[in-house]
């Protein structure tokens, strides 16, 4: 029976990133067109798009070698994954047994890796730009979102993610400074991942200051919609693990299925909170120049260390 209920909060965690990843990207989009006053988008749109692309034909560059055909697929594998392993609906996941937090961050760096070397594989000056600031942004905001997680691992003395939900949520409802600290360091680390602003403009095709756009520039068809919907798979997994770090309640524990229907109702809320909070964040922010960016994601680092010397001196 355990082993059952495992199998199916495993396949439900899976089945609902895919299905809701697109909705929380449709719907940070409405929600910055209404703060700037402008008509919004469909809450749909990103399906009407990824149905589009599946529909046209992939156009492939001459030169272009098998890995930057494959790239698509791995990233996309990789965030399923990195989705897989996020307590969202419950902590009954097989796969945790597997892949603990520090796996998240590898599955995060292994995506990287495969888009940049994608961008570089063609040769054009856009995907060679965009591929360094990448490797730029990953090279900063990997350990600053390590020492995040260490620093909820401490508390629970585990770096399995659902036994720090299990933890925390366990925990009197209080404001603890470990977490404070963590908290903000990983919303900055969140933003510079996902090609938010201020580091990057995910509307933008400005050849100055884009990154994550000057990564998929010669990609079109079925692989660029693998690509669009793993950066969908992207923003909803850094927006479920902060909630499963920092708002835990409502997760539902293991060996308890029925508890999952009422968590799921509580995860789109959670989600719907967030994604307007994102959209506010954008919108009373600028874009910062790409030289600034190493300065906001060391703050964030510094955050997550002073949360963590916070917690080991203190142990709040």
């Amino acid at each position: 029976m355990i082993a059952w209920t495992g199998l199916l909060s495993q396949l439900l965690e899976i089945v609902l990133a895919l299905a809701l990843a697109p909705l929380l990207t449709g719907w940070v989009n409405q929600c910055r067109a209404w703060l700037q006053n402008r008509s919004a988008p469909p809450l749909l749109q990103p399906y009407y798009l990824l149905h589009k692309l599946f529909h046209k034909e992939s156009v492939i560059a001459e030169h272009a070698s098998p890995l930057f055909r494959a790239a698509p697929y791995i990233v996309f594998g990789c965030m399923t994954l990195a989705c897989s392993i996020i307590p969202t609906l419950s902590t009954d996941l097989p796969l945790t047994l597997a892949a603990d937090a520090i796996a998240l961050v590898g599955l995060f760096a292994l995506a990287r890796v495969f888009i940049s070397l994608a961008a570089m594989d063609i040769g054009t000056s856009f995907g060679t730009l965009g591929a360094r600031r990448e490797m730029l942004i990953g090279f900063l905001a990997e350990p600053a979102l390590l020492m995040v997680l260490f620093c909820a691992s401490l508390i629970s003395k585990s770096t399995s993610l659902a036994t720090i939900v299990e933890t925390l949520a366990h925990r009197e409802l209080a404001i603890y400074p470990s977490l404070a600290f963590a908290g903000v360091a990983f919303t900055i680390v969140s933003l510079a991942e996902n090609a938010r602003v201020p580091v990057d403009n995910p509307a933008t095709h400005l050849e100055l200051t884009m990154i994550h756009e000057a990564l998929i520039l010669e990609y079109s068809g079925r692989h660029l919609a693998l690509i669009e919907w793993a950066a969908s798979l992207k923003l909803f997994a850094y927006s479920c693990a902060g909630l499963a770090l920092f708002f835990p309640w409502g997760i539902a524990e293991a060996q308890a299925p029925l508890e999952m229907l009422l968590a799921l109702p509580s995860l789109v809320l959670k989600l719907a909170i967030g994604g307007a909070a994102l959209a506010l964040l954008e919108t009373l922010s600028a874009k910062m120049r790409i030289f600034r960016v190493p300065e906001f994601l060391a703050t964030a680092f510094l955050l997550a260390v002073i949360g963590l010397l916070v917690h080991i001196l203190l142990g709040s």
